[in-house]
Parts: structure tokens; sequence; C-alpha cells
């Protein structure tokens, strides 16, 4: 068991930074413990984490109880939702490489010996797990949890059902008293938005690649055993710390698989492509595009979850949560079963300790047998519109193919605009650039855009293409993380208005309809464009990020 905190805590030489720990009241007992540390994103941004503060207190506990001395530090989470369709959106994506930057910091700063990391909103997921890979210590991952759904005229719902009032009400279709009665009743308490949007797809991968508990995903917030669950985690890493298991030994690429077959079958949220993409990186794990359109033609979608269908995450739960998911994969040889997890057991062998049934009762999780679709719901398009590749959820849409006239936007404010000036129609595509990992930087989501387009009825009318990316609630044929990025002379940012261009589901394909030799000649004319921020954390990042097909990471320029 290696101990990295004793260069810390031991010999003569260490007797100021032993008398700096005694002035937080630790004891020489404490001080010969090992130190671990427990991460989490709480503040009062948003819902998602105004409750990780307390629950990190039970991960501590669980720390102490097993032989170990808990450090419990903080770092930033970005509310996705509240920064979404402004200038504030900017950040989120930059976010998850500080989140990420941050704890590894403290932890090497600390010589912390293990970590248990508690995260909440959107980017907080894949940023701690991103640097528990990058630090290469034991480690285990908590989610904050789910929040309730809503009821509104008897009907459970989510932020994403607020979204789309939005543009109901600009349509004229709904009034400002009832869109504030939804307002009102939708986000009834603390925990991450309730669809299969981005938190709950990578809490759900987090189960699946290893790096959480069994069952760990599904309880929401408030549920007494989402602490149960942080207190097994505090628990589980002074387990890893005394096997010597760490994220190298769990996050293999068969790991991987594992957890693009679950986002497939869950139908999640396609910034799950973009976070996997970087955490293999963080690991050395050689992930690409290719990986994830392998996996999805040979993984069912079987779980018939919001935004693309019906039901939250609290559903899920009530039925056995991920784990009957990943035992209906299981039965036919979906998963690789002897992969490793933080209970320091194989999938396998953590299925076994559990008692999982399928219930025929229940309607949110399809037999395997008869999926909602014979495919998963992530697909990789590539084309002259996107050499590198593309991005789309067919879990929110019945078109396999789509041809319509280019509507070209440079900035996301203007898509909005001209939505709620009516001035889109039927079979336009709207293309949205220069917001990419680089151009925007930071490449937003779009749920305002997409969701003003379902409000308005258009959902299934036009195709929206764009390098940004787009909420995990968001649904229709909207196509995002188109790499390379017009920024960097993508040929995105050489579609003009009028172009037709051609999206093929079934043929993986999405091209603009004009000649190579027109290609080159707009490439001819293509001048880069300034840079929209010159100082601070967004030009650091987009001087640093690579595309988006690489998982839009930040690389050092050597």
């Amino acid at each position: 068991m290696e101990i990295s905190s004793r260069n810390v805590v031991e010999g003569p030489s260490r007797a100021p930074h032993r008398a700096m720990y005694k002035a937080m009241g630790l004891t020489d007992n404490d001080l010969g413990k090992p130190f671990i540390g427990v991460s989490h994103t709480g503040n009062e941004a948003t819902p998602c984490n105004i409750h990780l503060g307390r629950l990190s207190l039970h991960a501590k506990t669980g720390v102490q109880e097993a032989g170990g001395t808990p450090r419990e530090f903080s770092t930033i989470a970005v509310s996705d939702g509240i920064a979404m369709g402004h200038e504030g959106m900017k950040s989120s994506l930059v976010s998850r490489e500080i989140i990420a930057d941050s704890i590894e910091l403290m932890v090497r700063a600390h010589q912390y010996d293990g970590l248990v990391g508690i995260a909440g909103c959107d980017k907080s997921l894949p940023g701690s797990m991103m640097a528990m890979a990058r630090l290469n210590i034991p480690s285990v991952f908590v989610y904050g949890g789910t929040i309730m759904p809503g009821v509104y005229e008897g009907r459970d719902v989510t932020v994403q059902d607020v979204y789309e009032a939005v543009g109901a009400y600009d349509a004229g279709q709904l009034t400002l008293e009832a869109l504030k009665n939804l307002e009102n009743v939708a986000c009834p308490n603390a925990g991450s938005c309730g669809g299969m949007y981005t938190a709950n797809t990578m809490a759900s991968i987090s189960e699946a690649i290893g790096l959480a508990l069994p069952g760990s995903a599904s309880p929401p917030a408030e549920d007494p055993r989402r602490e149960k669950f942080v207190y097994e985690s505090g628990k589980a890493v002074m387990n890893l710390l005394e096997i010597g298991v760490r994220p190298k030994d769990i996050l293999t690429y068969e790991a991987f698989e594992n957890a693009i077959t679950i986002a497939n079958a869950i139908g999640g949220s396609t910034n799950a492509i973009l976070h996997l993409l970087a955490l293999s990186r963080e690991i050395g794990v050689n992930l690409t595009l290719e990986d994830f359109e392998k996996v999805r033609k040979r993984t069912p979608h079987i779980a018939d979850m919001r935004p693309g269908g019906f039901y939250v995450m609290l559903d899920l739960d009530k039925i056995g949560g991920i784990p009957l998911i990943m035992k209906s994969l299981q039965k036919k040889n979906l998963l690789h079963e002897n992969s490793l997890t933080v209970t320091g057991k194989t999938i396998k062998q953590n299925f076994e300790a559990m008692q999982i049934s399928f219930r025929e009762d229940q309607k949110v999780l399809k037999p395997i047998e008869s999926p909602i679709h014979n495919t998963g719901a992530l697909t990789i398009l590539k084309g002259s519109l996107a050499p590198d590749g593309a991005v789309v959820k067919i879990a929110g849409t019945c078109m396999t193919e789509f041809i319509g006239k280019a509507v070209v936007f440079d900035r996301e404010e203007d898509a909005f605009d001209a939505i709620s000036r009516h001035e889109i129609k039927e079979n336009d595509v709207i293309i949205i650039r220069y917001e990419g990992p680089k151009g925007g930087p930071g490449m937003r989501e779009m749920l305002g855009v997409t969701a003003a387009l379902m409000g308005q009825k258009l959902g299934e009318k036009v195709a929206l293409v764009t390098d940004g990316r787009f909420s995990g609630a968001t649904r229709g044929l909207m196509i995002g993380h188109v790499s390379p990025e017009a920024a960097v002379g993508g040929n995105i940012a050489l579609v003009r208005n009028g172009d037709k261009i051609r999206i093929n589901i079934e043929k993986n394909s999405i091209d603009m309809m004009i000649s190579e030799s027109e290609i080159v000649e707009r490439r001819g004319q293509w001048k880069p464009k300034k840079p929209n921020y010159e100082r601070g954390a967004l030009a650091k990042f987009a001087s640093l990020v690579a595309s988006a097909s690489e998982g839009a990471i930040t690389k050092p320029k050597w």
C-alpha cells in the first residue's frame, strides 16, 4: 500500500506541516493514517450541486470508519441550465477542464493517497473522473443524484418541458400564465435534471465503466440511499488503497466499450461521446469515433427515457436502475463482464452478489429481445460537411434521411432570434457555426434553440447542424460536434445560404451537395475570424483545445 501523504507529515523536517494540520484539529493518530481527498462540486449555482457539501460529510465518515483521514475540498461547477442560451454557456465545457485541473492540483499539492469525487451537474461528472484517471490513485466516483420530476396538470415534467414551453409561448400556443405555472413546479428540489440528459447519462456510465459503486447512479438526490452510497464510497476507496487497485486497472479499453454500450442502451446524451473520448485520453486508451459506431451497431436501445422517450431517472430507479440494464445486456453477452470495478471485484462478481430481476409489469425498460431500436441511439456521421465526424442521437427523431437548404448563422443568438421571428421554415437545415471548441470558444450547448424549434412544432420538419453541442435534453434531428470546426477552416465554414445539405442516418453520412471544385474555390476565399476572447480562461482554453473528435481536451503545445 503506497502512502504518498507520508512525504508531507513524517520526520522532523515536517513539523511545520504537522503544526498546520493540528491547527485544523487533527491529532498525531489522524496524521498516522492515509489521507483521502473528498472532493465535491457543491455550490449555490444550481440545484444539482446545492446539497453536495452535506453529502461529503457521509463520505468522510466512511473514510474515517475504514481507517483513513478524510480531507474535504471543493471545486467549481457551472450550471448548464442557468448558463444556457447566452454568453455564459461558453464557460461550461471549459469548466470540465478546470474541475479536472483543480482536483489534480489539490491532490498533488497535498499528496493525498486516495480520492472520493462527488459531482452533480453535467461537466463536474466527467471532470471529476478525468482527474481520477490523470492522478491514477485509488478513487471512487459518486453521483449527487437526480432531481425528482415536477408535476404539472397531472403529468411528470422536467426543465426540458420549460425550455420547450418557451418555444410554444413564442409561437402563441401557450399563455404567459401557463408558462409561469410550469416554471413554478418543474424543478421541485435538489438534484440534477431528471431525464436521461447529460448528468444522468454520465452517472450511468460511471457504473458501467467501473468507477462508481453498483446501483449508485439512479437514487434521487433527496433519497436516504444517496447518503448511504456516499458513505460506502468512502469505505470503498480505503479498500482499493489496501488492495492496490487504481483507475488504470479499471479504465481499460473493455471498460470503455461497456460505457459506450450503456450510453446507447439508455438513449443517452451525445455529450457522452465527447466526455468518454476525453476520459480515454487521460488514461491512455486509444478510443476513436469508429469505436463508438462499432459498439452502437451491436447494442439495442432498450430504455424508454426522456428526452427521446417517456420516463425519467426516478422511474428507472424504481425498477432496479443501471444494474438491471447491465444485467439485461449481459444476457446477450454485450458487456465485458470480467472488467474490474471499484468494489475490487468484476462486473460479473458484483451481479452475483446482487438480486436483480426483470419485472414484466414495468414499461421503462424493454426486453432485450424486443428493443425500442435494434441498434444504439448515438450515431456517428461523416461526409463532406464533417470529414472528421459529427454526432446525432436518433432516440429523439423518426427521420432517417433529410435533404434541405442551408440557413447559415455564425452565432447561436442569431439563430435563436431568427427562430423567434418565425423565419425558419420546413425543410430548412439550420447551420450554426463558429461555436466549436476553439471558435466559441467552449462549444456551447443549444437547448434554447432546439427547444424553441420543438415548441414551434418544427422538430421533425427541419434539421440543425453545428460545430457546437447539444444539451442531453435535446431531441429532433440535431447534429453536433461537426469536425473540423469552422474556426480552423472546417468545411462547415464554407457553407452558404441556399446550399443543399443531405443527411442520411442509415448511411452515416452528412454532405454538402456541391462539387469538390466549388469546395476548393471557397476554401481559397475563407479567412479565419478574430478570437472572441484574447485573455483569461476562455482564451487559454481556445489556444490549447483539440477537436471535438478528440474529446475537446486541452493539449499542451511543447
